[in-house]
């Protein structure tokens, strides 16, 4: 069932996204809610870069950082109805739409990169790809989205102790709503692009992303402790809309297609420099950056494995499955 939002419909009368270009032009329009200065945004830009140039600029992608056209369930929604081309979201946004692809939310499911790598690159990534198509949304490449760690306004969290009772900005996401719950702290939804404001006004005591994402979105203004317990490895997916997808003849896929596995290496090696950059210059700016004992983390979470064996058996064949890769 596709829920429509006030911002939806407003964006709906300013956005035609198929052949919308100049004559002989294939014009796509792709929004996401991160900075300019983002690794992920920067790959994007190389994205539509490359898509112009295997077409001889007959298709091109155009980009609209910073939720210039709304936020990422907005623009998820405006794929599903074909007013929008293309948008990057987390995969933890896509559960609503294709719920298998919630495993990818489970705490420490990756023993490390390597095997998140061959998961992803395999089989059952793209298994997880295609099953958001019947919601109108198809799946085309994987970022990196790093790892996600607690950041706080007031201690440091060295223990899932350290969590209790603080209100902690999560993702519209079962899975991660679950987790944080599990850790004794009370999950708070809030849009990326609002949450500066709501960590300065107290709304959310800390939130729990990557490196970048905190650095790049001055979240570390307000919040000058950063625990790196990197609890979940969640991927951010390259979406477009089948609606538009279904438009395109077999070449014009095929460029889109080349190009975003392009970009996606592109950006990978864009996401490490990313990462040591962040870290560095966060401490320069005094946030107290630690690297708790994992353990505990892990302890607290087995919970949600086993009552995933219960609920959900096919999920949980899909965590076996994943942890069955070499």
């Amino acid at each position: 069932m596709i829920k429509y939002t006030l911002g939806s419909f407003l964006l709906l009368t300013l956005l035609l996204t198929a052949c919308t270009g100049p004559r002989g032009v294939r014009l796509i329009k792709l929004g996401h809610g991160l900075g300019v200065t983002h690794p992920v945004h920067e790959a994007m830009v190389f994205m539509a870069k490359r898509v112009e140039e295997k077409s001889e600029g007959k298709v091109q992608i155009r980009v609209y950082p910073n939720q210039q056209l709304g936020t990422e369930r907005e623009l998820v929604e405006l794929l599903q109805i074909g007013s929008l081309g293309m948008t990057k979201v987390s995969s933890a946004t896509l559960e609503s739409f294709a719920p298998k692809i919630q495993v990818l939310s489970m705490p420490y499911l990756f023993r490390d990169d390597a095997h998140r790598d061959k998961v992803l690159k395999g089989e059952i990534g793209k298994q997880l790809l295609s099953e958001s198509e019947e919601f109108w949304l198809k799946g085309l490449v994987y970022y990196d989205a790093g790892k996600r760690s607690f950041y706080t306004k007031t201690k440091s969290v060295e223990s899932p102790e350290d969590l209790k009772g603080l209100k902690v900005r999560t993702l519209e996401s079962n899975m991660a709503i679950n987790m944080i719950k599990t850790f004794g702290s009370s999950p708070t939804p809030v849009s990326y692009g609002e949450l500066y404001t709501a960590l300065q006004q107290g709304i959310v005591d800390g939130a729990e992303n990557n490196p970048p994402s905190l650095y790049t979105s001055r979240h570390y203004e307000v919040c000058k402790f950063y625990s790196i317990n990197e609890h979940t490895a969640v991927p951010d997916v390259v979406i477009v809309s089948t609606k538009v997808w279904n438009t395109l003849d077999d070449e014009e896929k095929r460029w889109i297609q080349e190009a975003a596995d392009e970009s996606a290496v592109f950006q990978y090696k864009l996401w490490a420099a990313s990462v040591e950059e962040s870290l560095r210059e966060m401490e320069k700016a005094g946030v107290t950056i630690t690297y708790p004992d994992p353990t505990p983390f892990r302890e607290a979470v087995e919970s949600l494995y086993e009552s995933f064996k219960i609920t959900e058996p096919e999920m949980y064949e899909m965590v076996e499955r994943i942890r069955r890769v070499e």
